[in-house]
């Protein structure tokens, strides 16, 4: 299994994480550095908030997308063209500021005898975006988990997204987006083929 599957289970996970008490006082401390006071009424449950939302945000490190692709479906009566998904919604967090980033991906595969459930490539998608990321990682990690696990003929991943790291910090570029792209088997053999897939997700 790669390095993209194989996960921690979550009693491993658990066991390399501090505590929440731990994780809250880290909050504390870091209202305090940004000049505020952390037990002043208005931020005293801020730290529990915090922690609960990391443990939203950052739930894909519990869960693994090989789970999500193992139930396939076989009666598909020939079928051997593109199954794909369009505007899966992508709220991820970039690794070097934790700040969010916020897009589309557009997934697409050639079955060779079978078929996944659509809402599980959806679900693909979320699980890596539920982790600290960076677009270019999250995009690869998507096309080689399927690819991997459904052995198609091909995948195809384009993630178009606007990253807060850009717009409301550093440079401050409101209204400009990343779009990174992968693809492996058929539509990176095939230029008609992955010309179809952008012209299908409405880049061609």
């Amino acid at each position: 299994m790669s390095e993209i599957l194989k996960l921690r289970t979550p009693a491993e996970a658990d066991a390399k994480r501090p505590s929440r008490e731990a994780a809250m006082e880290a909050v504390k401390t870091l209202i305090a550095w940004a000049g505020d006071d952390p037990d002043r009424e208005g931020l005293k449950d801020t730290p529990k908030r915090v922690v609960d939302a990391y443990r939203e945000w950052f739930r894909g490190y519990d869960e693994n997308p090989a789970d999500e692709l193992s139930r396939v479906f076989e009666e598909v009566s020939g079928y051997d063209d593109i199954v794909m998904l369009k505007k899966i919604d992508v709220e991820s967090h970039c690794e070097h500021h934790i700040a969010p980033f916020l897009g589309k991906a557009y997934v697409a595969y050639l079955p060779t005898d079978a078929v996944v459930g659509i809402s599980k490539i959806a679900r693909v998608v979320e699980i890596f975006a539920k982790r600290l990321q960076t677009q270019e990682t999250m995009t690869s990690q998507i096309a080689h988990a399927i690819e991997e696990t459904l052995k198609p003929r091909g995948v195809a991943v384009l993630i178009d997204a606007e990253h807060q790291c850009m717009s409301t910090r550093g440079v401050h570029h409101k209204d400009v987006t990343t779009v990174t792209t992968q693809f492996t088997g058929a539509f990176k053999d095939d230029v008609e083929l992955r010309n179809r897939f952008l012209k299908l997700a409405g880049y061609g």
